[in-house]
């Protein structure tokens, strides 16, 4: 049955490593031809008079070499425990779906829900300032207050990429760093211990490059489009006025996400980006985690504690609701103390204490106290 799945694999990863392989290019391949394998093992005219055209993709020796290169893979990705999704798998992001320059499958360390119900891309300058820090730090600590089931995603470059990923893993956020080259290795080294602590604290590396691939700088630029799919919105937070993080917002934009972007002054260098998109409308003018929750119309703990409280209150009775009142100002409080202070017979206050106790509002303590649960 393994042998099963390795060569399925295979076929999957020479069919995703074919050129101009994308999101559409393979649904549309796929109509048409039942599977992967039967792909790879068809002969070249019959591929061109299937797909009615004669591109590099249906040359036989192409085909055989990029399936040779795939079987290699598996290898490398079995002995070092990689997950490999692909874009037909339940757990492919929904959101990817979304980008027709989607990659159809990528490569994986960590356990991470790519699906949570809120994810945010943070990206900015590799010469983060202290202003832009600062900021990224405040943000996602006051964001992880404010609301539940967040992911973090960046490039784990320099600057603003680790300054957001440091700042959620001291928040204990998950968090995703987008790489521009396969698992086998880790750019820029110097951001190795964060990597590893990023695995291990619920996040998650993730590429669509194969460790045989070469490093090259075009790579950085086509990764963005993983960074600003995998989120509901890009949040830049510097940048000079021409970077890769104008174009990831440029990529989030063209997929219909939000995007936000931290204003700073106008002589300085590395705000420059962020106000040009601020001005030409391409982004929101963002200065804290609130205004982002507010924009992005997200619940927030605070509001689910409200409702929770709403609820507390429909299910008392007018006896009860003066326990209540008076056990949110006094906690730990005797019953003797309850008993004075709100004038209620001992045996009556001792059946609604214990009516409230099974309604689950109160919970009784050591030494004759009560509080709220």
């Amino acid at each position: 049955m393994a042998q099963v799945y390795t060569d399925t694999l295979s076929y999957k990863i020479a069919f995703a490593s074919l050129r101009g392989m994308g999101y559409d290019l393979a649904q549309k391949i796929l109509d048409v031809i039942p599977s992967e394998k039967e792909f790879f093992e068809i002969n070249e005219k019959e591929l061109q008079n299937l797909l009615h055209t004669k591109v590099k993709i249906t040359e036989q020796a192409y085909r055989m070499e990029k399936l040779e290169q795939a079987c290699k893979e598996v290898d490398f990705i079995t002995k070092n425990n990689i997950k490999v999704t692909y874009f037909t798998d339940e757990d492919y992001p929904t959101r990817l779906c979304h980008a027709q320059d989607a990659p159809i499958l990528f490569y994986s360390k960590g356990e991470c829900n790519l699906n949570a119900s809120k994810v945010i891309s943070i990206v900015g300058t590799r010469h983060a300032t202290a202003y832009g820090k600062h900021f990224c730090e405040s943000f996602i600590k006051d964001l992880n207050e404010l609301v539940d089931d967040v992911v973090i995603v960046s490039g784990l470059a320099y600057g603003i990429d680790i300054c957001a990923h440091r700042a959620a893993l001291a928040q204990g956020i998950p968090t995703v760093g987008v790489l521009a080259h396969g698992l086998n290795t880790i750019y820029p080294s110097s951001h190795r211990e964060d990597a590893v602590r990023m695995v291990k604290g619920n996040g998650m590396l993730l590429t669509d490059y194969r460790s045989s691939d070469k490093i090259h700088p075009g790579n950085f630029v086509a990764r963005n489009r993983i960074v600003a799919g995998l989120a509901d919105c890009t949040v830049v937070v510097e940048s000079a006025e021409k970077g890769g993080s104008l174009i990831t917002a440029g990529i989030a934009a063209s997929y219909n996400h939000d995007v936000f972007a931290l204003p700073g002054r106008a002589n300085d260098q590395y705000s420059r980006g962020c106000n040009k998109l601020i001005r030409k409308n391409a982004a929101s003018l963002i200065t804290s985690a609130e205004e982002l929750v507010s924009a992005m119309r997200w619940d927030t703990k605070k509001s689910d504690k409200n409702a929770k409280q709403m609820e507390i209150f429909a299910d008392l009775t007018p006896e009860e609701q003066p326990i209540f009142d008076y056990l949110q100002e006094h906690s730990d409080t005797h019953i003797n103390v309850l008993c004075n202070a709100l004038g209620i017979p001992m045996s009556q206050l001792m059946n609604m204490l214990i009516e409230l106790e099974f309604k689950g509002i109160i919970t009784s303590l050591p030494g004759a106290k009560y509080t709220l649960i």
